[in-house]
């Protein structure tokens, strides 16, 4: 039996498996590229070796900042009204390579040794806490539903979902040590790159400064420093005026963050919000230290050098005398307060005064009051004196007497003119305060001296051509508003003075025509002749009485004097830039006209007159020249925000002093007085400013 069957030579004579052709090409490719490859690896390896070796070695330098203090700012004595108390701190350096888990360790270690009770977490921030906890981030990420979750979200947006659903869901309560290390955790995740920020330094005890020194290093990035504060050695009255500064909590002002940063700013940094302290924040903020940070491969610091030591902000020197802004202040409050007792100011919303020197513009003192007749409160407004605004009455008669004088409608010789009332027709007489039939006619001076509401507007129905019949008939041109306006406005009345202070009001200006008809409202043109209709601040009641007793130099008004900077020991004032006075326009009046109108206001104060306003200061020295003023207005509720029939005036002056040899012009306002009671405050005040500088500078100038 055969077991094997032999091959009877047919089909196929061989079985071996041949390999597709196919497969040996792509086999020889991928031999072909692994061979490059590992030809390139050589090649890298023994021609670049050792400077691929060497940049993984090499290391990075990067630029640290470091605030310095804020520039002082001094009185024109030298005084300082504005300092910088240097307090411990507690200080923390983001480095190159912090993370959210080494701060969130860092803020907790911390906290063991130091307490924030001044704040108070926000709900956000004690959820980014929360969150900082790598094992909850992760069961929150989990428990959020798909749509919150999509690859398409972009890293903030799902944190955002994330802070959500532990605001809503979890909603976390903290312990205090906790609440502290939320703030601390803050304030770190939000610090920039190699910046430096102050973690606590207000109420930081020698124990917490003691316990963190000693463990330092145990928490990465955290320092012992200093901070500053601003103080005010001699008194607040004039911090409205000096304005504030933000607090590193804070920050830069949302309004303006972009502005900062771009600038340089970190956010965390503190610039003046408000007045002096933003006018001239690029001044006082000073130059940042720099120090040059130099890191290893893993952002490692390795060495910080200090590359500039950074410069302290710049000092200002104003022209206010602290002394003397302080007893502006006190005088301005004793006559607001005898007003009050005496009724006249109940329904009063404060009272301000200016001090100027003419010659110059230099502020000498700026003061103000708010007063709040519901809740009986008085509060210091020195800034009232440039945003705040008042229909001002016959204070203004002096430059209404000037623009009759510039545009020849009177000239220095032939100033008379009839003193009889005016009859408009279906409205009440317009006349002044004393009886009709007193004066048959007045010239300028004695106009001014007795106050006549009557010269005015006589005066301005001359000066516009106007066509009027008593008690029948009245039409003016178009133009008659924009006539007396212009010529208000070439003393500064009814615009901005332009003084070193953001903030300042233009004024307000009353309606000029009917809205139904569009016809001149002539009565209020004549209201306006005499100071009963437009608004204007203090500020530029100074200015207009300080260019009257100069001679005719509209100056502009500053409170900046020099700009300089402070000694290391901080005992002196170096001044490398001082303010020159401006001339804003020369009022184009000759020595005769100007004459005129300086007489008046002599008279005013010395004249014989039994109807002059102001005779009580006659025998004041030095002498002053003057004007007093009142306007009618209604008392406005601020709560309701509506006037009412309550009718007030404004009791108002100007003037200077001495009569012969201007040094100090001045503007009062008592606003929203009792007609009734009246009394003589805006005198009183007038003789305190005036006297009191005059004591201060003993000697210095002519009494006459």
């Amino acid at each position: 039996m055969s077991y094997f069957r032999k091959n009877s030579g047919t089909g196929n004579k061989s079985q071996t498996a041949n390999t597709p052709l196919r497969m040996k090409i792509l086999v020889g490719v991928i031999l072909i590229l692994f061979a490059a490859l590992v030809g390139q690896l050589a090649y890298l390896q023994l021609i670049y070796g050792t400077r691929f070796s060497s940049e993984v070695n090499s290391t990075d330098e990067s630029t640290m900042t470091k605030s310095v203090p804020r520039g002082v700012m001094y009185d024109s004595q030298g005084r300082v009204l504005v300092g910088n108390k240097a307090e411990n701190a507690i200080t923390y350096m983001r480095s190159l390579s912090a993370t959210s888990k080494e701060m969130y360790q860092v803020a907790n270690t911390l906290s063991n040794y130091i307490k924030i009770t001044d704040e108070k977490p926000t709900k956000r921030q004690i959820a980014d806490y929360y969150l900082a906890d790598s094992a909850r981030a992760k069961k929150v990420y989990n428990a959020l539903p798909k749509s919150q979750k999509k690859s398409s979200l972009s890293t903030s947006e799902v944190n955002n979902y994330e802070v959500a659903y532990v605001e809503t869901k979890i909603k976390p309560t903290l312990t205090t040590k906790q609440k502290t290390a939320a703030l601390l955790y803050n304030k770190m995740s939000g610090t920039s790159t190699l910046s430096t920020i102050n973690l606590k330094s207000n109420g930081l005890t020698n124990t917490e400064m003691a316990q963190v020194g000693e463990h330092l290093s145990s928490m990465p990035g955290v320092g012992i420093g200093t901070d500053w504060n601003r103080y005010y050695p001699n008194g607040s009255s004039i911090k409205s005026i000096i304005g504030s500064v933000s607090t590193t909590k804070t920050g830069l002002p949302s309004d303006n963050l972009q502005y900062y940063l771009v600038n340089g700013y970190s956010r965390n940094d503190r610039v003046g919000t408000s007045y002096l302290e933003k006018e001239y924040e690029a001044l006082l903020k000073g130059t940042k230290a720099t120090y040059k940070v130099t890191s290893d491969s893993s952002n490692k610091i390795t060495k910080t050098e200090q590359a500039y030591k950074g410069q302290s902000g710049a000092s200002l020197k104003l022209t206010i005398d602290a002394k003397y802004q302080a007893a502006v202040t006190k005088a301005l409050k004793t006559q607001f307060n005898a007003a009050l007792s005496a009724g006249a100011a109940s329904l009063s919303s404060g009272a301000y005064a200016v001090a100027i020197n003419p010659n110059t513009g230099a502020v000498l003192a700026m003061s103000g009051i708010s007063y709040d007749p519901t809740t009986k409160k008085i509060a210091d407004n020195a800034l009232g004196t440039i945003n705040q605004s008042f229909v001002m009455g016959s204070v203004v008669k002096g430059a209404q007497v000037a623009g009759g004088l510039i545009n020849k409608v009177i000239t220095p010789t032939n100033n008379t003119l009839p003193d009889t009332q005016i009859y408009l027709p279906g409205s009440p007489v317009k006349k002044s305060v004393y009886p009709v039939g007193t004066f048959g006619s007045l010239s300028a001076t004695s106009a001014l001296e007795v106050s006549s509401n009557i010269y005015m507007m006589r005066l301005t129905l001359k000066w516009i051509k106007a066509s009027y019949v008593a008690k029948q008939y009245i039409s003016m041109p178009q133009t008659a508003f924009q006539t007396l306006r212009n010529n208000f406005k070439m003393f500064g009345l009814g615009q901005k003075t332009g003084i070193d202070l953001p903030g300042e009001s233009s004024g307000i200006e009353g309606s000029s025509y009917d809205s139904s008809t569009g016809v001149i409202l002539s009565g209020s043109v004549l209201d306006e002749s005499y100071g009963n209709y437009d608004a204007y601040t203090p500020i530029q009641l100074a200015q207009y009485v300080s260019t009257i007793a100069n001679g005719g130099y509209r100056m502009q008004p500053y409170v900046v004097q020099s700009i300089g900077h402070t000694s290391s020991d901080g005992k002196h004032f170096y001044a490398y830039y001082n303010k020159k006075p401006t001339v804003q326009l020369k009022i184009p009046w000759t020595a005769d006209e100007l004459a005129v109108i300086k007489q008046g206001f002599y008279q005013v104060v010395h004249g014989s007159n039994g109807w002059g306003t102001a005779h009580s200061l006659k025998n004041v020295k030095p002498s002053i020249s003057a004007k007093t003023g009142t306007a009618q207005t209604f008392y406005y509720n601020t709560k309701t925000g509506k006037s009412t029939d309550t009718e007030l005036i404004n009791s108002t002056m100007v003037g200077w002093a001495s009569s012969n040899n201007p040094q100090i012009a001045f503007a009062v306002v008592f606003a929203g007085i009792d007609p009734d009671l009246e009394g003589s405050y805006n005198k009183n005040m007038a003789k305190a400013m005036v006297t009191t500088y005059y004591k201060m500078h003993k000697g210095q100038f002519s009494s006459k």
